[in-house]
């Protein structure tokens, strides 16, 4: 087709909108099938798993699964705040252990994330989940990673589809050369993965990845739960 050829005026712009709302779809499907299979191993892995199409579904479900007065600590996690879970639980009368307020002193800050190890129920977010059942986080300080293995009697994570990783050395490499450089970023740490956008291992007094977990599966005497949504949230 020559662009003499090519149509024109509103019969283009249905084209173009036809083929928008097919590229929507697709999206959809490929995180929803990835998804689905990241749920059934971490079944399989003993977590309790679902998935949501969208973050709003999510947090719905998030909301259900956080029982009423419940001391609640809110993990370092963007996911956590585009699905508006943290203010929810606020403005629903729930003690809310967020080390990202504002205004906090590092006395503050440490405080609050001693108390995250001992809440009612702990949500975080994940680097990388694997479509073997694997869940992968680093931490700076490790109120997160700790959280997660044992303290709360209850874990929600909640995680896009974007953070599914194929397998174990996929995930860390996301971890690496993905979810770092965007977070560093953000909170505007000079070190060289914020320079060039991926990982160089190195030796910088500021560098945060300190500790990496890897679940392999849900640890004893813990009420896991991850929630997986059909959307790209987060790093």
């Amino acid at each position: 087709m020559t662009p003499e050829t090519e149509p024109q005026g509103p019969l283009a712009e249905d084209i173009y909108a036809k083929r928008l709302a097919k590229y929507e779809d697709t999206k959809r499907w490929y995180f929803a099938q990835r998804a689905k299979k990241a749920v059934d191993a971490l079944q399989k892995h003993d977590f309790t798993a679902l998935y949501t199409e969208t973050g709003e579904e999510a947090r719905q479900e998030i909301l259900k699964l956080v029982p009423a007065g419940a001391t609640v600590g809110a993990g370092g996690s963007m996911t956590l705040r585009q699905i508006g879970i943290v203010e929810d639980l606020k403005k629903r009368g729930h003690k809310v252990y967020d080390h990202w307020i504002p205004g906090l002193t590092p006395e503050e800050m440490v405080a609050i994330r001693r108390a995250q190890l001992t809440c009612d129920v702990f949500l975080g977010g994940a680097n990388a989940i694997t479509l073997d059942g694997q869940i992968i986080c680093c931490d700076g300080v490790g109120n997160r990673v700790s959280a997660m293995t044992f303290g709360p009697g209850k874990v929600i994570l909640a995680a896009g589809a974007n953070k599914i990783s194929k397998d174990l050395q996929d995930g860390l490499r996301r971890l690496r050369d993905v979810a770092a450089p965007q977070t560093l970023k953000e909170i505007h740490l000079s070190l060289p993965c914020t320079e060039t956008g991926y990982c160089h291992d190195c030796d910088s007094p500021q560098r945060p990845c300190r500790a990496t977990l890897i679940l392999e599966r849900k640890p004893f005497f813990t009420d896991s739960t991850v929630v997986l949504i059909g959307e790209a949230l987060g790093y």
